[in-house]
């Protein structure tokens, strides 16, 4: 092992909680790693490297098991990238759905906020809107579900 770090260490190195890291292990996402004559946790240089990539696939928005599934197929260089590509691609159309639900949410901001006379309170559009929880402007299902529940 080229350099250890504690775990202290390797949470200000890569900007992920220690509590975090200790998760990512017991899920089998890290490596356990080695430990020292007092019992600490010891990380190489490949536990930070691990972690980066742990840290850059949420960040796209991978879910757990995608993860699992990507940390899976870096451990072995020599598998069919198939897998790799079929899971990002799924994740990009997860993408496109969410920007879709967020451009209906803009539209639906946009519609309340030029409604808006910017008068007095009584009289605010967008006070109106937001109160009228049975037949609120937008028809986008994924907002919330069922306006009529509650």
């Amino acid at each position: 092992m080229s350099a250890a770090y504690s775990i202290g260490d390797l949470a200000r190195a890569t900007g992920v909680k220690a509590t975090t890291i200790r998760w990512y292990e017991q899920e089998g996402w890290l490596p356990p790693p080695a430990r020292t004559e007092g019992g600490h946790r010891a990380y190489s240089e490949a536990h930070l490297r691990r972690l980066g990539f742990i840290r850059h696939a949420r960040e796209l928005g991978f879910d757990s098991a995608a993860i699992h599934a990507l940390l899976d197929l870096a451990d072995h260089p020599e598998a069919d990238c198939s897998a790799a590509h079929r899971l990002a691609t799924a994740q990009m159309r997860e993408i496109d759905a969410r920007l879709r639900r967020l451009e209906a949410l803009r539209a639906e901001l946009d519609r309340m906020a030029t409604s808006c006379a910017g008068a007095v309170i009584g009289e605010c559009r967008i006070i109106e809107t937001l109160a009228d929880f049975e037949h609120g402007h937008c028809d986008d299902p994924t907002h919330g579900g069922d306006r009529r529940a509650g």
